[in-house]
Formats: structure tokens, sequence, C-alpha cells
């Protein structure tokens, strides 16, 4: 299906990518996190249009999640990955494609930080 534009012309829908984000959370209440941490690092793997979308939809699942995003960082999608010569484990390839049809954020890993 395709969308109208202002002018009228349909353009074609822009297919969903999975993107690797590197997202650190703060304490929140009620974030999972254990007691003593003082924040985490997530690595999650994330579907949408663009990098921008797949963080907008990140940060608001980790919203709802009662965490506290600080900062994101992309590492791109799986091909722009293995362009820079990183290699892709076969599960995190399962969680990406888990990510892409579901449309969600796979959280891979967290790693809680202490003082």
């Amino acid at each position: 299906m395709t969308k109208p534009t202002k002018e009228g012309a349909a353009r074609a829908p822009r297919p969903q990518q999975v993107f690797t984000l590197l997202v650190e959370v703060g304490r929140a209440e009620g974030d999972g996190l254990p007691a003593d941490a003082t924040g985490a690092a997530l690595l999650c793997y994330a579907s949408g249009v663009d990098e921008p979308e797949a963080v907008r939809e990140t940060v608001a699942v980790l919203k709802t999640a009662e965490m506290s995003p600080i900062e994101v960082t992309g590492w791109g999608t799986v091909e722009e990955r293995e362009e820079r010569g990183e290699e892709i484990h076969e599960t995190d390839r399962e969680l990406m494609a888990r990510a892409l049809a579901e449309n969600a954020v796979i959280v891979a890993q967290v790693q809680p930080f202490y003082d």
C-alpha cells in the first residue's frame, strides 16, 4: 500500500530495519536494576524505518518500563556493522530477526554500573 503525499502522488512505504543501540540508563524507582547499581548499559535491537525512529521507540519503551534513559548511541544496522568488520553472533541475529518480525525493541543485554 502506498501513502499519498501532500502533492497527491503516491510513495512507497519505507521498509523497517533493525538498529543496534547502546542505551545508558540512570536510576529510577521500579527500574528493576540491582539495589546497589548506579545505572546500567542496555544493548538493544530496535526496528524502525530509520535510526532516529528506532531511538525514539526504544526510549519510549524503556520509559514505560520505568527506566530512565540518559544517552543512546547508535551502532547502525547489521549490514553497516558487518561493513565495519564486526562479527555478529547467531544469537544476536535471531534477536534482530525477532525485533524486525515483531516491530519491537529487544533488550539483548543489561550491564549494571556500580560505584
